[in-house]
């Protein structure tokens, strides 16, 4: 799909922000403290996917019986990784009764013994982003004042994986695009997280000339037609995913790195030292002519070095550096040429974003001015029609490698949708797998179930009872929870609240999920999920509320939480250990695991108050000129 008028038409959409700005000297001279580069630009022609020389060992597919050879190598060096920092964490969330740093050095030399961690953070736009950076940022020992006593600064240097969906994968994304940047270094940045402009209109800022939105579409749309050329079916994701690489990705030539792949980060030595994480994202498969996303729907998840499926519909993962490949029954044929640069980073995170098709979904439920609405419908089905809607992988470098009747076995192309539309609104499903033996997952949830835009559990309801269905559960467990009702009900959607908390009352491998709703503590983050837009104090004012989300608002509401995080951290290694825990832990069991009480009525409009402090007016309309913008773009796509 080419967009020739693209450009032309986003001229008119912000007139604004089309006038260049310069800055004074001494301005200018202040950009050199921002975040310095750090991502690794490796594709060999920018966007375009281009054929290179095939290695000794031609790229092939494998099947999902287990996780791949590069990530048990790098699971040797990052587990060993975590140990000191886990110690430290857990040194500081007063334990008391039981020396941790003891029983960590005690385990060590058996590391499948020692807590295995995962972060998982939510979809839901620049809201999911924002809450999510703010559960990030208390959790890294890098933060200002996260390493003080009681703080959990250090959980995600303790991690080994941390998943994104979404608006979770643009914060994990931008992360570990850039290099493991810190929360507050992309804060802090004149260049990237700069959320005041609408990525419909373009970056803004002073110090780069590509203010203008006539010239910023007409560099992506150049982009993407370049990809076209060479061959390769483009979808509405490619612009997407350009367009937000402008704002998460921090390149040197201030055009959100075109040439910067996902599977970069796999040669990064900070990530091949185990330094860091593993970050995955999430996106689900959506059959030819569907709308709606079926709960049984394929998960796909981007790793470092693959893309693929543990689903039995697909069971297979493929190469991610050599995606636009053409695999034949599992190989490249010896005449076949190998490619190298589709996987850009923008477009994986694009990937597991495309709302088109749920912004068709939902567009007659919203309030919004009749003609708009209806010019909205008829863009969004057009595209639909067209299967521009998805991302594109093509070809696909599963067809013909299993003997199935799956659609995804004999398919030309994958069509890939946003990881949330099967309701699994969390990423969960790669940190559930029994190969990668999690013990415990901080489960980030900043989705819009309710009226007013708070989660009330709907995502981990959808992935306990995938857990549950023979057909495609394929050996994964979870712990059980109650239904949407009784979260509001019993306000576990308003409360980190644990789950799975006795391992012999679960079945399988199924982790300990601390599970943490976006909350009002300081500030109303419920902004609509469709909003493109944020003040720099918006902004930072979710990021704040998100660390306080997770901290209990740095224990002002319950002191002893982070006693009973330690507690959750340590009871799957302790109960494989036979160790008992400190008589506090029953306590915070007693205070924080889901007993089984359920209260199914149907409950009453969920509008919380901030708990800790007042703050603005709750943001929970759609932006109508952002809308109007999006109608006024989309229109010359037809």
């Amino acid at each position: 799909m080419k967009l020739p008028l693209f450009a032309t038409a986003a001229a008119g959409l912000a007139n604004a922000a089309s006038v260049p700005v310069e800055r004074a000297e001494a301005e200018v001279a202040s950009v050199a403290a921002d975040l310095i580069v750090r991502a690794l630009p490796n594709a060999p022609d920018g966007y375009t996917p281009s054929n290179v020389t095939c290695p000794s060992t031609r790229p092939s597919i494998r099947d999902a019986s287990g996780i791949s050879t590069n990530e048990t190598e790098w699971l040797k060096v990052r587990r060993n990784a975590t140990l000191t920092p886990m110690k430290d964490l857990l040194s500081r969330l007063n334990l008391t009764g039981f020396d941790t740093t003891s029983y960590i050095n005690q385990h060590s030399s058996n590391i499948s013994n020692i807590p295995n961690i995962a972060i998982a953070a939510s979809g839901g736009g620049y809201r999911a982003l924002t809450n999510g950076a703010g559960a990030l940022k208390a959790f890294d020992s890098r933060s200002d004042n996260a390493t003080n006593s009681g703080q959990l600064g250090g959980l995600l240097q303790a991690a080994t994986y941390v998943s994104g969906l979404s608006g979770g994968s643009w914060l994990v994304g931008s992360m570990f695009v850039n290099n493991f940047s810190s929360i507050g270094e992309l804060q802090a940045s004149e260049k990237v997280w700069r959320f005041d402009k609408s990525l419909l209109e373009g970056p803004n800022f002073d110090h780069i000339q590509i203010v203008s939105t006539v010239e910023y579409w007409k560099d992506i749309t150049e982009e993407v037609d370049g990809k076209a050329d060479a061959g390769f079916n483009t979808s509405f994701t490619d612009y997407w995913g350009r367009a937000l690489s402008y704002q998460l990705v921090n390149a040197s030539d201030d055009k959100g790195g075109p040439d910067y792949t996902w599977s970069s980060i796999a040669l990064m030595d900070d990530f091949k030292n185990g330094q860091y994480p593993m970050p995955i994202v999430v996106a689900d498969g959506r059959n030819p002519g569907e709308i709606i996303v079926e709960t049984n729907a394929t998960v796909y998840e981007v790793n470092p070095w693959e893309f693929g499926s543990f689903d039995p519909s697909v069971y297979a993962f493929a190469p991610l550096q050599y995606l636009g490949s053409r695999f034949e029954n599992g190989a490249i044929p010896d005449n076949g040429s190998c490619v190298r640069g589709f996987d850009n980073a923008g477009f994986i995170m694009g990937s597991s974003s495309t709302l088109f098709n749920q912004f068709l979904l939902e567009i007659n439920s919203t309030s919004i001015p009749t003609i708009l609405k209806d010019a909205f419908t008829d863009i969004l089905e057009d595209l639909g029609e067209r299967n521009d809607d998805i991302a594109v992988y093509s070809p696909n470098p599963f067809s013909g490698y299993r003997d199935s009747s799956e659609d995804y076995a004999t398919a030309k192309d994958l069509d890939v949708v946003d990881g949330g539309e099967d309701g699994e609104n969390i990423p969960l499903h790669p940190l559930i797998q029994p190969e990668r033996a999690v013990d415990v997952i901080f489960a980030i949830d900043s989705s819009a179930d309710t009226d007013y835009y708070w989660p009330n559990g709907t995502s981990l309801v959808a992935t306990y009872e995938r857990s549950l269905e023979p057909t495609i559960a394929n050996g994964t467990s979870f712990p059980a929870v109650p239904d949407q009702n009784t979260f509001v009900n019993l306000g576990l959607n308003s409360r980190p609240t644990f789950f799975g908390c006795d391992p012999k009352n679960i079945s399988g491998t199924a982790p300990l999920v601390i599970y943490l709703p976006n909350s009002p503590y300081t500030y109303d983050s419920n902004f609509s999920t469709f909003k493109l837009t944020y003040s720099d104090e918006e902004r930072d004012s979710v990021i704040t509320n998100g660390w306080n989300v997770v901290t209990r608002g740095n224990g002002t509401v319950d002191d002893n939480f982070q006693s009973c995080v330690a507690c959750a951290i340590l009871q799957r290694s302790t109960y494989r250990t036979n160790t008992s825990l400190p008589d506090i832990c029953t306590t915070c069991f007693n205070d924080y695991c889901w007993n089984g009480t359920t209260n199914s009525t149907t409950p009453g409009a969920y509008e919380p108050s901030v708990l800790i402090a007042t703050s603005g007016a709750m943001k929970s309309v759609l932006d109508y000129s952002v809308l109007a913008a999006a109608v006024g773009v989309a229109a010359f796509m037809l």
